[in-house]
């Protein structure tokens, strides 16, 4: 098989770690952090639905025996079904890149959203035998299930309790997205220049983070009622202001102490606290450690 890999790098077998959910449901998950590429292989057939996460890094996932590669890059996400054609995975995991995949059955997944199937659009009649592909940015609320499960370090019997119970929660927040905005609950959102608005929002409290506006200011700055802007930022980003904002803090405050260059307090102000206790008490909320204590596990995990 021709893999087309710039001869440039060097190149190994990777293995997924594995970890079994129930029948027709599992989890696949690999941290490439060597100096190689690292081929990741995993027989799959077509009654299953493919969710990948890059997480760090690049993974290219090749198709068709090397003639076809799809680069996934860093904080991005693919959804892969083909119910005409078995659809084996092969990544080329780059250095120092991870990547956690969710593998259910098609018969599994539709149980989900039996009483409602036509949310997910390859779910109805009209498309559930056609293939289906898509890509999109891993969002600050996935990303905290995300690096919750990489950062596993409970006793490894609740294990696949564990990763269930975050898959479930992964999916709801990568269904939630603004793709999948239910127009007839929020109707306004049909409207171009109201969704422009709202990622204009989004976009303004991901700049001020550290002093982020009120919620009445920034409806005004860009000209939505407050309800319009309540509504409809949820009904787009699948929380409330604060709630994604509280998200995006807690996923840059874990890159930055992942990085090494600063300490508990630095990043406290960094992402808008004041004091050190206040920044620990978030953290520890939606992380359920300490900041501390993260750095040490991750240097651990590093070593």
């Amino acid at each position: 098989m021709d893999l087309n890999i710039s001869s440039s790098k060097s190149v190994a077998r990777g293995t997924f770690e594995e970890t079994f959910l129930e029948d027709g449901f599992f989890v696949l998950m690999h941290k490439n952090e060597n100096n190689d590429v690292e081929i990741l292989e995993r027989e799959i057939d077509s009654s299953y639905l493919q969710f990948h996460f890059c997480t760090k890094g690049l993974a290219v996932f090749v198709f068709n025996q090397g003639n076809y590669k799809l680069n996934i890059n860093e904080e991005t996400s693919l959804l892969l079904y083909n119910p005409q054609r078995n659809l084996p995975i092969h990544v080329e995991l780059q250095p120092h890149s991870w990547i956690v995949s969710a593998v259910i059955s098609i018969e599994k997944f539709h149980n989900l959203f039996s009483k409602d199937a036509n949310y997910v659009t390859f779910l109805t009649d009209e498309n559930k035998d056609k293939k289906y592909y898509n890509d999109g940015k891993i969002n600050p609320s996935m990303a905290v299930v995300l690096n919750q499960m990489i950062s596993y370090n409970l006793n490894t019997s609740v294990k696949p309790l564990y990763f269930k119970g975050k898959v479930y929660e992964l999916l709801s927040h990568y269904f939630n997205r603004s793709e999948d905005a239910d127009v007839e609950q929020c109707p306004f959102l049909v409207d171009e220049v109201n969704v422009a608005k709202l990622k204009r929002a989004k976009d303004i409290v991901v700049l001020r983070m550290a002093e982020p506006p009120t919620l009445k200011d920034l409806a005004a700055e860009v000209d939505l009622s407050l309800k319009k802007l309540k509504e409809g930022f949820k009904q787009i980003y699948g929380d409330t202001v604060y709630g994604f904002l509280f998200d995006y803090k807690m996923e840059v405050a874990r890159k930055l102490l992942e990085s090494g260059e600063f300490n508990v307090n630095e990043v406290g102000l960094k992402v808008g606290y004041s004091t050190a206790s206040h920044f620990i008490a978030a953290f520890k909320k939606k992380f359920g450690t300490t900041p501390k204590r993260y750095v040490s596990s991750t240097n651990g995990q590093k070593n």
